[in-house]
């Protein structure tokens, strides 16, 4: 027992300092404050009516009417029956947000480094060179929470999958289950799409080792159990994964039927996403530097240079009052790479690299060519449009690679890679296997390569570069010549004083590493050195983008948005209607009413594109089969004003006549002209064939049809009429999950007017309800409490047999 807490100790001092280096960077939880994080705020606004929906009946809905017209919440925090595995981590996420993040890259790397049997303080240096990576602060920063969710999994799910190839069969199954289940439970299925790529290669690696060493029984052996525990992992999450399957049909990451833009030029058809959507956010390939120096490229569109730059007297000279100017120059337009916007650099490290550098000569076999390959691939394929050739391919040819956009973010595997094969340059140092002449002539090198890079660069900046932005032309013409040639000089000047920095850090290493090598240095005190020095390099670019001034308190955060004189108007409007606002942000009209606005990256797709055909154009006639009754806009002066539309159609109505359409193109065009208060128009699909619907309805002056009752996920509508007749209900239409009631017995609903509900409704006196109560998530459900208690039942029997081997032995 005192062995085990021995060597457990120092784990655990390990642990606490984790904990202690995450609370430290975002020291401002410790005052009760929270980051702000733009998209969060807009996820508060898109979730609202969820959560109040919970706090009033302690039930979950799984449809929201507050955003888009309404959509399914399943991308919206849905919360789901019997997933324990959310609870898993909603445990290790101990620490105030977004602290519970950093926490979580540093402790998986930590134990991917433990499972390639690196020494506990290495493997200690290695997370925390994963861990503060620039990029992975960013995304903290801007709110990317769920893709930060997801890479801090990642080390531990190849921890589970490196067991097993190291023959730990029911460690390796139960880590990777586990891990792998945590990594689904982020919900980024593009973080988690780019992980398969690094598995493959490293699987690729594997099968040539072991078939070269005659191992090849052993490795499908272990590919076997990693299957196994992947449809485990998978079954863990079956309510979200299924959930998610069903909803990608309807939203804009599945094909589209239509083969028409709005402004009637054909358009590209894929299965997927558009190919310019994919590639808008490429990464530039001379932008490669920025992991090696982090402002090569200008840093992000708004850098902080302070009073002591061109930019801040080229304000001065426009005009500008000294705080204007100093205000300014908080946001200086420095970016000069190819994307259109970036918020700071993807910077690695000049250290990280120059280790990785180092770790090239040294390490040898699979390690090495998984790493590499897994750099490599992550590298080209972010450079996205500018290495169109190979892009195109895995657009056109590699599966699920066009539901995905922003390619630049599949840096994040090589974010993963580099720290590790660095990490093992440092452990091949130390190690007793390789000559000091090698290790000599690998830190030459290393040197000469990292260190002349810089030098040139440093030398011959003005040659190399123009430092111009694509948005250079836009200052021209608004700020004048003389402005922008200020904001070149600062962007040269930044260059340079980074590049200078990268020197001086390649420098420090390499000198660390010489010392060490002359037994001038003990291998304790290179390890401190490099630990100071990747604190020092990453902590100190990490600090520009996020830092304290990011934090606000926390009702700021949890109460992001104030209701105006407008809004307060509109609310006291108790009948059930929807709000298109021009004004405020995306998601503010979904934080208090029923809004035709919303953020998310995946709207449903026929939704997204009656937006962008009509309602961004402000047709009335869609604004009017929406029911939208109020739209907010401003006045000459800038005044925000309601505009009540009373010739809003209202939550439903009897039609005159119903006409089918033989293609999507035509049904959108219509959309245009249609008299949608008395006709309909629906096209041909295989729900249809089963049905012939009739084209001419009678309906008289006292027909009605009234919404009674309204909640997310029911509504409930009285109808009255002297004639059979055709409803058609202002509420968007999805295909699965809703399930249509007359007089308590269950009916069908088809699809209308390209997004809305319609449905035949006998003649009399009717009670209408539409309730949604999707199969998915019963279904999901039962097999997520089954295989819980699967994994439950497996952890017990695989504890109680390595006790009784331990014990044995």
């Amino acid at each position: 027992m005192q062995f085990s807490i021995k060597r457990l100790l120092p784990h655990i001092l390990i642990l606490v300092g984790f904990v202690i280096l995450a609370l430290a960077y975002f020291n401002p939880v410790l005052q009760g404050k929270e980051i702000y994080q733009n998209d969060i705020v807009q996820y508060i606004g898109m979730s609202k009516q969820q959560k109040d929906f919970k706090e009033k009946t302690g039930k979950e809905t799984y449809w929201t009417n507050s955003a888009f017209g309404g959509m399914p919440t399943y991308q919206l925090g849905a919360k789901y029956p019997h997933n324990y595995i959310k609870k898993l981590d909603l445990a290790l996420r101990f620490l105030p947000r977004p602290a519970d993040y950093l926490f979580l890259y540093l402790l998986s790397f930590y134990v991917l480094l433990l499972v390639l049997k690196v020494d506990f303080k290495l493997a200690a240096l290695g997370a925390i060179a994963f861990g503060f990576s620039t990029y992975l602060i960013i995304i903290l920063g801007v709110g990317h929470n769920s893709k930060a969710h997801a890479i801090a999994y990642m080390p531990l799910v190849l921890s589970g999958i490196l067991l097993v190839f190291q023959k730990k069969y029911i460690g390796g199954f139960l880590l990777t289950a586990i891990a792998m289940g945590l990594e689904l439970v982020a919900n980024h299925f593009q973080m988690t799409y780019y992980l398969m790529f690094l598995v493959i290669i490293l699987g690729i690696a594997y099968l040539v080792d072991a078939f070269k060493k005659k191992m090849l029984p052993h490795y499908f052996k272990s590919v076997g159990i990693l299957v196994a525990a992947v449809v485990l992992s998978i079954a863990l999450n079956a309510t979200n994964i299924l959930a998610t399957n069903e909803y990608v049909k309807e939203s804009k990451r599945s094909k589209s039927e239509l083969t028409i833009n709005p402004d009637g030029s054909p358009k590209e058809v894929t299965s997927g996403l558009d190919r310019n959507y994919i590639t808008q956010f490429s990464y530039g390939i001379a932008e490669t530097f920025n992991l090696f120096i982090p402002r090569f490229m200008g840093g992000g569109n708004g850098e902080d240079i302070g009073k002591d730059s061109a930019t801040y007297e080229a304000f001065r000279k426009l005009g500008a009052t000294t705080s204007q100017a100093l205000q300014e120059s908080k946001h200086a337009p420095m970016y000069w790479g190819d994307q259109p916007i970036v918020e700071a650099p993807a910077y690695v490290g000049a250290v990280v690299l120059f280790l990785f550098v180092f770790g090239l000569f040294l390490v040898k076999g699979r390690l090495k060519w998984w790493l590499v390959g897994g750099t490599l691939v992550s590298l080209l394929l972010s450079y996205g449009k500018n290495l169109g050739f190979l892009t195109d391919f895995f657009i056109d040819f590699v599966p699920l690679y066009n539901k995905f956009r922003a390619v630049s973010s599949i840096q994040v595997i090589l974010e993963l890679c580099i720290p590790v094969l660095a990490i093992f340059g440092l452990v091949r140092l130390f190690n007793d296997f390789e000559k000091k002449e090698d290790k000599l002539k690998a830190l030459k090198y290393t040197t000469i390569i990292t260190g002349g890079l810089a030098l040139v660069f440093l030398m011959f900046k003005s040659s190399l570069f123009d430092f111009v932005s694509v948005n250079d032309g836009f200052y021209r013409q608004n700020y004048g010549p003389d402005f922008v040639d200020a904001i070149k000089q600062d962007r040269k000047s930044i260059f340079t004083q980074d590049t200078i920095r990268t020197l001086v850090l390649v420098l420090l290493s390499a000198g660390a590493i010489f010392m060490f090598l002359k037994d001038k240095l003990k291998e304790k005190w290179v390890i401190m050195a490099f630990c100071a020095l990747i604190l020092f390099d990453l902590v100190g670019v990490d600090r520009r983008y996020v830092n304290n001034d990011d934090f606000v308190s926390g009702l700021a955060m949890n109460k992001p948005f104030q209701a105006n004189e407008v809004d307060k108007g509109i609310l006291k409007d108790t009948s059930h209607f929807r709000v298109y606002d021009l004004v405020s942000g995306p998601s503010k009209p979904s934080y208090y009413h029923n809004s035709l606005n919303g953020y998310n990256a995946a709207e449903l797709r026929r939704y997204s594109e009656v937006f962008d055909f009509y309602i961004r154009q402000n047709n009335i006639n869609v604004l009017n089969m929406l029911n939208t009754k109020y739209i907010i806009a401003q006045d000459k002066e800038g005044n925000t004003f309601p505009y009540k539309n009373e010739e809003a159609n209202g939550n439903a109505w009897f039609v005159e006549s119903l006409q089918k359409v033989e293609s999507a193109n035509e049904e959108i065009k219509l959309l245009d002209s249609l008299d949608n208060k008395h006709k309909a128009i629906y096209s041909v699909h295989p729900l249809l064939k089963q049905k012939k619907y009739a084209n001419q309805f009678k309906v008289d002056s006292l027909a009605s049809i009234n919404l009674l009752e309204v909640k997310p996920n029911h509504l409930k509508y009285q109808s009255n009429n002297t004639n059979d007749g055709f409803a058609v209900f202002s509420e968007v239409y999805y295909p699965d999950g809703w399930k249509t009631f007359i007089d308590g017995k269950e009916t069908t609903h088809i699809r209308v007017d390209y997004i809305l509900r319609g449905m035949e409704i006998p003649s009399g006196k009717h009670t209408i309800e539409f309730k949604f109560d999707p199969d998915v998530v019963k279904t999901g459900s039962s097999i997520a409490l089954a295989s819980s208690v699967l994994l439950g039942l497996l952890l017990l029997g695989g504890l109680f047999y390595e006790f009784k081997k331990n014990k044995s032995a």
